[in-house]
């Protein structure tokens, strides 16, 4: 008996399981150099389909050697124009060719291979894809019920992601490093059980990386040139949790169910954004009863099986969000948003009047707006969200309302001044924390209120930083560090060290700014503890901003704040005042203290 194994039956590893078969004893495996060339190249591309055949072909080799089937290759190699042009079925039609011109019959597991065959009077069989028992993959026995994520590479000891959400610690797992032959081993057996298990996709296939969702498992494939090595990395949820477990207040249950139809939700990488998202799928699935469809790539969000979960659809989100408008869902969850073409698909179909949240990377809450904005018109985004939701260490850290007023902004004086402004406001308490509006041709982002979140963990991180730095400069100095945002700091430590710590024209504390990437302001630890300052008046004229003082200052230095924060030191002219040029930062934040109607203060500096 003659047979001609295609690529796909190669590729799904099943070709040396057909030929031991007693009705194929002994049989004449032909295959065709077409086979071979399809095979080398996608394995020179570094995708693990090609691996996989030439694996495959390795093996149907050995039984060759053991007198099992006889073995041979046939036919010329394709062309780099047939290659190029594989899609269009000239690779299968050289396949068909040699199955032909060796009256052998034609295996193949593409039910359109099979239809032409026939058609062209060829003898061909058709392997279905075999779904085999659920049995879990050996990159399986890595995980317990606390770990996240394992990351395998070759040469180096495996590791895990363990803990919860905002605490998760990276562990050494085994005391042996991975060897090559088993990275790739563990690689080979992930695709061909994802072409068998009908629940799992290879996602993506590109050279040098693929991404398969194996059930709960998503998986990264990585080998050179794209890596310096062969990595697999696996993600898996740690748990799957309801809307009921987060807590919420009863407000924003009753926005969720009635009102809200533009939600972002956003937080740091691994602060459980998916796993909330997947929440609020199953909530407007099961207990509001509404139609939900994921836009995902990959398909990773652990939903129940009413939730039908779409990937892009010939590689373009695009085509998804147009068949999605077709099947009218109530709600859609797109996870993520990252590049502007996301953004406007998610604007489009939420203004085509599908309820749309989004899930978006972001170290605060404002941060999942400001990457909206110039990616859509300013005043379309109260149309596009009306909610934001910010997880940070697996909680509900803050919440958003969005809304689009006509007002003077927060700062300024002039009724005239008086335009659109977008008003983002805590939840819970209605109080303004943000406004977004234009002025001139610059779309500004102002701080308007306190915000209801804790510092995030990088703020945290920074803090420690700076302490560090300093420490090593000055190891007897106390220090206390206040980061203002994710660019600012304020330093406080003992008088005496502060000239040591800004050194010979501002170089020590230049040096320290440098290694951290963070703006750090100097004051004296004594001037936190007892806070003796007073108001000053300050204005602009001509070229200057005029801080005004009492003529018996004159001569004295003075520490100047900016809402109770130390923005610098300077001594009074005769004239009673300080000028500061308006082209220099420090004048700048002066000027944006007068428009918002923060305090300027001044303190003695004590000698």
């Amino acid at each position: 008996m003659r047979i001609v194994p295609d690529t796909s039956v190669i590729v799904d590893g099943r070709i040396t399981g057909i030929v031991q078969d007693k009705d194929y004893t002994g049989c004449e495996v032909i295959i065709p150099e077409a086979v071979i060339s399809e095979l080398e190249n996608q394995a020179n591309k570094g995708r693990e389909t090609g691996f996989n055949g030439l694996e495959e072909l390795k093996e149907l080799q050995k039984l060759c050697k053991d007198g099992k089937i006889s073995l041979k290759y046939v036919g010329r190699r394709p062309t780099l124009e047939e290659i190029s042009l594989a899609k269009g079925g000239e690779i299968d039609a050289m396949i068909r060719d040699t199955a032909g011109a060796n009256d052998a019959t034609l295996i193949t597991s593409d039910k359109v291979q099979k239809e032409v065959a026939e058609a062209q009077g060829l003898h061909a069989i058709y392997l279905k894809q075999e779904m085999v028992a659920y049995k879990d993959l050996e990159v399986g026995k890595f995980f317990d019920k606390n770990t996240m994520s394992i990351h395998l590479k070759e040469n180096v000891r495996p590791m895990a992601k363990k803990g919860k959400p905002g605490h998760i610690k990276l562990v050494k797992i085994s005391p042996k490093p991975l060897k090559r032959i088993e990275i790739e081993r563990m690689a080979r057996e992930i695709i061909e059980r994802t072409k068998s298990d009908f629940k799992s996709f290879i996602e993506i296939e590109m050279d040098g990386a693929t991404v398969v969702q194996f059930r709960e498992y998503r998986i990264s494939i990585a080998r050179p040139p794209f890596s310096d090595g062969i990595e697999i990395t696996v993600v898996r949820p740690v748990a799957k949790v309801s809307l009921d477990d987060y807590k919420l207040p009863d407000k924003l249950v009753d926005r969720l169910r009635n009102s809200a139809k533009g939600i972002l939700i956003s937080g740091p990488p691994g602060a459980g954004k998916s796993t909330f998202a997947q929440a609020v799928a199953d909530f407007y699935s099961k207990d509001i009863g509404a139609v939900v469809k994921t836009m995902e790539s990959p398909r990773d969000l652990q939903v129940s099986d009413e939730i039908t979960q779409y990937a892009p659809l010939e590689d373009d989100m695009a085509k998804t969000a147009d068949i999605l408008l077709l099947v009218r869902p109530d709600y859609t969850i797109y996870d993520e948003l990252r590049k502007t073409k996301d953004f406007k698909i998610f604007a489009d179909m939420r203004l085509a009047g599908v309820g749309m949240i989004g899930v978006v990377h972001s170290t605060r809450p404002i941060d999942a707006l400001q990457r909206i904005i110039g990616r859509v018109e300013l005043g379309m985004i109260p149309s596009i969200v009306d909610t934001t939701i910010f997880i940070n260490e697996g909680r509900v850290a803050a919440i958003y309302d969005v809304e689009l007023t006509v007002k003077v902004p927060t700062g300024m004086i002039e009724a005239d001044l008086a335009r659109p402004v977008i008003e983002i406001k805590d939840f819970e308490t209605g109080t303004p924390v943000h406004e977004i509006y234009t002025y001139g041709e610059q779309t500004i982002v102002m701080d308007v209120g306190e915000t209801t979140f804790e510092k995030t963990p990088l703020q945290k991180i920074a803090e420690r930083e700076i302490i560090k730095e300093i420490k090593r400069r000055i190891p007897d100095a106390t220090i206390e560090v206040d980061m203002k945002s994710d660019k600012r700091a304020t330093v406080w430590l003992d008088e005496r060290h502060i000239p040591q710590l800004i050194g010979k024209r501002g170089k020590t504390i230049d040096e320290v700014e440098k290694r951290i990437g963070i703006s750090i302001g100097v004051e004296p630890l004594q001037a936190k503890e007892t806070g003796d300052n007073f108001p000053i008046n300050a204005e602009l004229s001509g070229n200057y901003v005029v801080l005004s003082f009492k003529k018996d200052a004159v001569g004295t230095p003075f520490d100047i704040l900016v809402d109770n924060e130390y923005l610098f030191t300077a001594t009074v002219g005769k004239k009673g005042i300080i000028k500061i040029k308006k082209d220099i930062e420090l004048a700048n934040i002066v000027i944006n203290a007068l428009k918002r109607n923060l305090s300027i203060n001044a303190r003695i500096r004590e000698e």
